[in-house]
């Protein structure tokens, strides 16, 4: 028994029957289903295997691709190190040429000259001179006397002629001179400029308050004028009141008024020209030049309106006072010329201008008028002893307009 139990072996034993538990096996997931198991049930979701003759192309393309790559990298940098050096280059030409420039080849400065500018072109005379300020104006230089005009000690005049700009007469061009009422050019001219000609202007105590004795329309405190009516009024009669309503209304004071008519006188070239107020009374500080007096009436033309009322021999004006009642006054024209008290030589139509007289001043006139050709010309005297002297000694002027 013993020997029986020797030779029982534990059923666990080697030497048993090979029998082994066997395991279920664990399904897989479609998840860990190898690929090629997935190709064979879904063969349209991979992809052919590529040759290797196309691996070997691939791998060619992308050698070229570096290639242009690094190529385009190396002609960028000789791009900018050509540009810089260009650049050194010209900066040390530049340098060098001015220094030779202010050391071994300054000589003595020259003034500029356009013939030395252009020396290798052929450049007509015309074309050498620019359009001067001047180029519209009539340029005087000196005097220009005339044996047929014979002004007194003291005395200016010009005669001018505007289409050929060229200087018949001239005596004082530039000599200051007190202007008077011709002053009232430039207050016409500020006014076609700024005003409103339907404009209803309120007279002040302030505008009616002047020089006793002084050329006045004869508006009272609280009339109602417009602005048409007191251009009228300052150019036809020269009425200092409407002088002085034109200046309060357009620069708020009379003052700076004043400082226009300077900044306009300024802009037309008029250097020998101040003005301390919009009438022409008399002070120190107030002047011009007869010269001047051409560049404001020349300007004045440019203004349809000055003209139309200048050439008028009398104007009614119709306003109403402070009540609200209608007033009327009837102003004669202060040129003798309009008024038929004197006479222009043959062949000679006054078109307007302008008078002016105080005893500093004298009598002045300023006249625009044309030949029978209709060429115009301007013509000034200052400073005559008296009317009559005055306007003979115009017609002396203006006869010489005739034997051009």
């Amino acid at each position: 028994m013993r020997n029986e139990q020797h030779r029982r072996r534990p059923s666990g034993s080697l030497t048993d029957s090979p029998k082994r538990i066997s395991r279920p096996e664990k399904q897989r997931t479609p998840a860990r289903t190898s690929k090629r198991v997935q190709a064979e049930k879904n063969p349209s979701r991979t992809h052919s295997a590529k040759s290797p003759e196309e691996y070997a192309d691939m791998r060619e393309r992308r050698r070229h691709a570096a290639r242009i790559r690094q190529m385009k990298k190396k002609r960028r940098r000789r791009i900018l190190l050509a540009v810089l050096a260009v650049a050194v280059v010209a900066g040390a030409a530049g340098g060098g040429f001015y220094f030779l420039k202010e050391t071994v080849f300054k000589g003595p400065v020259m003034s500029y000259s356009i013939k030395n500018e252009f020396a290798d072109y052929q450049v007509k005379d015309s074309e050498k001179r620019a359009d001067s300020f001047a180029s519209d104006l009539c340029v005087v230089s000196g005097d220009k006397l005339l044996d047929s005009v014979s002004l007194e000690d003291g005395q200016e005049g010009l005669l001018l002629n505007l289409s050929s700009r060229e200087v018949l007469y001239a005596k004082g061009a530039y000599e200051r001179v007190y202007p008077a009422s011709i002053t009232k050019i430039m207050t016409a001219l500020l006014a076609f400029q700024y005003g409103n000609m339907d404009d209803v202007v309120t007279i002040t105590q302030d505008n009616v308050t002047l020089e006793e004795g002084s050329q006045v329309v004869g508006f009272q405190p609280g009339d109602q004028v417009t602005m048409d009516q007191l251009i009228h009024g300052l150019l036809v009669y020269s009425g200092n009141d409407a002088a002085s309503a034109i200046a309060t209304h357009i620069g708020g004071t009379e003052a700076e008024f004043v400082n226009m008519m300077n900044d306009y006188a300024a802009q037309l070239g008029c250097t020998g020209t101040h003005f301390t107020n919009p009438h022409g009374l008399q002070d120190e500080n107030h002047y011009t030049t007869p010269y001047d007096i051409y560049l404001m009436l020349k300007e004045a033309l440019n203004y349809p309106e000055f003209t139309k009322i200048t050439q008028l021999s009398s104007y009614n004006v119709t306003y109403k006072n402070s009540e609200g009642a209608d007033m009327s006054i009837s102003l004669m024209a202060t040129d003798h010329y309009l008024t038929g008290e004197a006479t222009a030589p043959k062949g000679i139509t006054v078109l307007g201008g302008k008078t002016g007289t105080t005893s500093d001043a004298g009598n002045c006139l300023a006249l625009l008028c044309q030949d029978a050709y209709g060429e115009p010309y301007i013509s000034i005297i200052m400073g005559a002893s008296t009317k009559e002297i005055l306007y003979q000694q115009m017609n002396s002027l203006l006869e010489n307009v005739n034997s051009v």
